[in-house]
């Protein structure tokens, strides 16, 4: 069955969530072999150390450069089309909420993304912190947060009407995303081999970053047959948790690429813990743990909302098309995270997520 035909017999809305759900089972199952987590790079990198986890995450992060790059040359999709290029991007969001969820993903021992990955296998904790990241950034999406966050992220905007596209703003040929990222994959390559990095679990990380060129080609190959405008959009969990939220408790809420994504990839984490044999119930060590993941959780979503993305939104997907305000989010939730384990976290504490 060819595109066309699906958007026919399904409709355009359950096709979109159809997509996100296969992008998510995508995403779920890699993220959840490979242990990607930007957190526990963070924490690794602010100790001096360049190990597995760090490894990891460049090569996450490479792959998904060099997918996407590559499927833009190959025509099968534009940046230029995406949401977050179309529209004016947030200096000062990107800023302020890349502190403010960098330090929260360090005091929640783990971004939004990973917690979801956790939730799968039977963490509670993150269970507890995934309702209350989703329950934030539904309050700053369109709640009482939404006033502060409109304030800050209105200091400082893009000029032009849209965000910056680095690449055009360095002048850089078509070709350099996926020179650039290339470079990348090799030094991430390099690092896994000193850390002696199995095979297995480089190829889920670099699957990770398929996951997130699928969902962008997915979503623009359904906006060229569509008959209604379609966002233009992959993975990430800052807004897609709180519309998903929204789905199960508003009767009048529509099927959308959100709403696919997030139960995708609790579903497919699920399934690769449970067929790895992971799958374990998990609580919190204690009072002090819980009120620190759950203020850090509170962070993480006024944090990526400010911010236009979470660690996986703005860190890879955004950083993937070379958006201006995604790559200085991604900055500063390593510099928020850095910060955060410098001054709360006990240096001797062993780097887990």
């Amino acid at each position: 069955m060819d595109l066309v035909s699906l958007v026919e017999g399904i409709g355009e809305a359950p096709t979109a969530a159809l997509f996100g759900l296969l992008t998510g089972l995508t995403f779920g199952v890699a993220a959840q072999r490979s242990r990607f987590c930007l957190r526990a790079a963070t924490v690794e990198f602010a100790r001096g150390r360049m190990e597995d986890k760090v490894a990891v995450w460049l090569l996450t992060f490479s792959t998904a450069v060099v997918w996407v790059q590559a499927a833009q040359l190959l025509g099968l999709m534009s940046a230029a089309d995406a949401r977050m290029m179309a529209v004016p991007g947030s200096w000062s969001g990107a800023v302020i909420g890349g502190l403010i969820f960098g330090a929260g993903m360090v005091l929640a021992r783990g971004c939004s993304g990973r917690l979801l990955v956790l939730a799968a296998t039977g963490n509670l904790r993150s269970v507890v912190s995934g309702l209350i990241f989703a329950v934030v950034a539904q309050m700053s999406l369109s709640g009482v947060l939404s006033p502060l966050r409109d304030r800050l992220a209105g200091l400082w905007v893009t000029s032009g009407g849209r965000n910056m596209d680095l690449l055009a703003t360095f002048g850089l040929p078509e070709w350099g995303g996926l020179a650039l990222g290339a470079a990348i994959a090799v030094l991430a390559l390099w690092l896994s081999r000193r850390n002696r990095i199995g095979a297995a679990r480089l190829i889920f990380a670099s699957g990770v970053g398929f996951a997130v060129a699928m969902g962008w080609v997915l979503t623009y190959e359904l906006s060229l047959v569509a008959f209604d405008p379609v966002q233009i959009e992959s993975a990430t969990f800052t807004g897609p948790s709180a519309h998903t939220l929204m789905f199960f408790l508003d009767r009048n809420a529509i099927l959308e690429f959100d709403v696919g994504l997030v139960p995708g990839v609790f579903i497919g984490a699920m399934l690769a813990a449970a067929l790895s044999g992971e799958m374990r119930i998990q609580a919190f060590d204690g009072a002090v743990t819980m009120r620190k993941a759950m203020i850090g959780a509170a962070l993480m979503g006024f944090g990526g909302m400010l911010a236009g993305g979470c660690a996986i939104g703005a860190g890879v997907t955004g950083g993937s098309i070379f958006a201006g305000t995604a790559w200085l989010a991604l900055f500063c939730m390593w510099i928020g995270a850095m910060l955060t384990d410098f001054l709360i976290d006990q240096p001797g504490r062993t780097v887990t997520a």
